[in-house]
């Protein structure tokens, strides 16, 4: 068992999260009703803030969250059916990465919507919590419909070379963190009893992966988001595990968090935007889950005391502004408070660590 403070702390960050969860379900990125548009729900912040509930065995949460993802993807297949017959042309076309929480509508302004490993890590989690309790998830036939309707999606898009928002919702390039999590979805996915998914499949988006990294992309040499694919996804080898770690840490390594990547303009301090990123909170609890899968205790504990160290009176903020105390108004943010509770449960609960 976990030493009780840690333990009252890993209760303490689920209180917090649990409010951010609406009635159907869904879970807001930040706060309901804050002004910054962090009350909407995104397919990816569900997935991750979900996490930290899998890994205490609350499967009540998770199942609550990804019925009402699933039945996001129902009221919109339409628009799926449409984007496996033919290729989208248009952003618009993509299944969006965000929605109404309470409605299921989807947001139109112009944003960013092509976010291919919003679908990607869907697929991964449903397959595979399938794998670990067959049922929970997928419950009929319009389920499992909808899940292989996915992978036909991802087959149309020719996920492996399809340029793409990727994690931050910005440029359109090729991201490895978007192939990889498309990868890790369709892995997962072909475990699912009663859903196809081809080897050619997995192992084009596979050969991606092999060319690019360890880049995110052209255009960036590394990124916050490549982490993902050493965990939850699992998508690496050692070596460029090894290349990402030492590329994260070497240059995006803050005092109060990770930057997302050199020349980050999102809060960023500097008028010309250039050399005050912002440092992300989620960062530091990331690279403590990720030592602690590697075997290495002393760096998760390091990592996680510096994510101690961040945490307001509100919670775990999206980011502190360069070289301050600052943070923005996006706390708590359930992405942090979710990867937070993830490190304390690994380190503390897992390994019984006081």
């Amino acid at each position: 068992m976990a030493h009780p403070l840690y333990q009252k702390l890993i209760e303490q960050h689920l209180r917090i999260l649990e409010r951010l969860q609406y009635r159907s379900g869904l879970f807001a990125a930040s706060r309901k009703g804050i002004d910054t548009g962090y009350d909407k729900a995104w397919l990816r912040d569900n997935f991750y803030e979900c996490l930290a509930f899998e890994v205490i065995g609350d499967y009540e949460t998770v199942h609550e969250t990804y019925r009402a993802v699933l039945d996001i993807f129902k009221k919109h297949e339409y628009k799926i059916d449409y984007a496996i017959a033919q290729k989208p042309e248009y952003t618009h076309q993509y299944i969006h990465p965000r929605y109404n929480p309470e409605t299921f509508d989807e947001y139109w302004e112009e944003w960013g919507n092509k976010q291919n490993d919003s679908i990607g890590c869907i697929l991964f989690e449903i397959g595979r919590i399938e794998a670990r309790k067959p049922g929970l998830l997928i419950e009929n036939k319009d389920d499992r419909r909808v899940v292989q309707k996915l992978v036909w999606y991802l087959s149309t898009l020719e996920y492996w070379h399809d340029p793409d928002s990727g994690m931050w919702e910005e440029n359109q390039e090729v991201h490895a963190s978007s192939v990889g999590a498309c990868v890790a979805g369709l892995k997962a996915a072909k475990h699912i009893k009663g859903i196809e998914v081809s080897d050619e499949l997995i192992a084009r988006g596979e050969e991606t992966l092999e060319k690019i990294l360890p880049r995110e992309s052209e255009q960036k040499f590394v990124d916050l988001a490549l982490l993902s694919l050493i965990w939850p996804y699992d998508v690496v080898t050692k070596k460029q595990t090894k290349e990402i770690l030492e590329n994260v840490e070497y240059h995006l390594l803050r005092e109060r968090g990770v930057i997302r990547y050199k020349g980050d303009h999102y809060y960023n301090k500097n008028p010309d935007g250039w050399s005050e990123e912002a440092e992300w909170t989620f960062g530091l609890s990331w690279l403590s889950i990720i030592y602690d899968h590697l075997g290495d205790k002393e760096k998760a504990k390091e990592f996680l005391d510096k994510a101690k160290e961040t945490v307001t009176r509100k919670g775990l903020p999206e980011l502190y502004f360069s070289n301050s105390t600052k943070y923005n108004d996006n706390t708590p943010l359930g992405w942090s408070e979710s990867l937070f509770v993830v490190a304390l449960h690994d380190l503390y609960e897992k390994h019984g660590k006081r």
